[in-house]
């Protein structure tokens, strides 16, 4: 039997499990910055699929009359791999390629799937959900405490905890993770943030640019460089507005070894947002459709068995 648990302080008025919609949900704020947080439940959660963590989903956060996240699909379905919003984590599979089909693999904030076959993986795959672990989300004034406790009879187990935290009299968002290897073989894995940024519903076009600290190249395919968006020096911009039903889409490079440049700005000409993690970046894929722009950095993540590992992402927004 599949658990969550969810926990909310009830010591002040603004943070409220709304019933008007069939998704556990609450808020928080710091006095600046208000988000509208969604829990991970396995029975009526908001994003119940097998792609991304379950926990740190935000249906909107707004400073200065501003809002930074939001819906970027025209309809949703809490079981699509994508059917998700704000600044979401997925972790890559631990154990796919030595799993044969049948047997299960792990990901991280989601559980073990069985393997469906000798395939490369594929996170649109609808894989079946074997292990979905126990969830528990602690909501506070300020901040949101998720908590995943996952065992499993192939040796994996682990405790995940994942904070969302708005810093005092700042516009700033911290994302605080740690992960601990309660199990018997190793996790080693990679993780990014999709971030899925929504700036007040404007639609992506020549009004953005994201800014990285150092010269950026490509790797390999692209899409929509050169006709739709373009590269100039450490910036990625617009010619026009991005079409729909179209993706621009590259593997950037230029990123060194040290967690310095992991400080990326993604802004139009009204607001933005400054993103800083404290993780050397292993790989960067920017993705953008027409409703949401998406710098996507890796880090890699290894914790023994009986070790931990601990790593956080900022968010200081501004308006302009």
């Amino acid at each position: 039997m599949i658990k969550t648990w969810i926990v909310l302080s009830l010591t002040w008025a603004g943070i409220t499990c709304f019933q008007e919609t069939p998704f556990p949900k609450a808020e928080i704020s710091n006095g600046l910055i208000k988000a509208s947080l969604y829990l991970p439940d396995a029975e009526k959660g908001y994003y119940r699929a097998q792609r991304f963590d379950w926990s740190g989903v935000i249906g909107k956060l707004e400073y200065k009359g501003h809002s930074f996240f939001g819906p970027w699909r025209e309809t949703h379905d809490p079981l699509s791999n994508d059917g998700i919003s704000g600044p979401v984590e997925e972790f890559m599979p631990i154990g796919y390629a030595e799993a044969r089909p049948g047997e299960t693999f792990l990901k991280i904030g989601v559980g073990t799937l069985k393997k469906t076959s000798n395939q490369p993986y594929h996170f649109w795959e609808p894989f079946e959900h074997v292990n979905k672990g126990i969830w528990k989300s602690e909501v506070k004034k300020d901040r949101a405490i998720y908590t995943h406790t996952f065992t499993d009879a192939s040796g994996y187990a682990y405790v995940y905890e994942k904070t969302l935290r708005l810093l005092p009299d700042q516009p700033i968002l911290v994302l605080e993770h740690r992960l601990k290897n309660t199990g018997t073989r190793t996790l080693l894995t990679q993780a990014y943030d999709h971030n899925f940024f929504v700036f007040d519903q404007h639609e992506t076009g020549p009004s953005y640019r994201v800014t990285f600290p150092f010269e950026l190249t490509t790797d390999g395919p692209t899409e929509g460089l050169g006709n739709i968006a373009a590269i100039k020096g450490n910036q990625w911009t617009y010619k026009q507005p991005v079409p729909p039903k179209v993706s621009t889409q590259a593997f950037l490079k230029g990123f060194g070894n040290s967690a310095k440049d992991y400080n990326i700005r993604v802004e139009n000409d009204q607001i933005g947002v400054q993103i800083k993690g404290d993780q050397p970046i292993t790989k960067i894929v920017y993705w953008s459709q027409k409703n949401t722009l998406c710098p996507e950095p890796y880090i890699q993540i290894k914790a023994e068995p009986g070790q931990e590992f601990s790593w956080k992402i900022e968010y200081e927004f501004f308006v302009k």
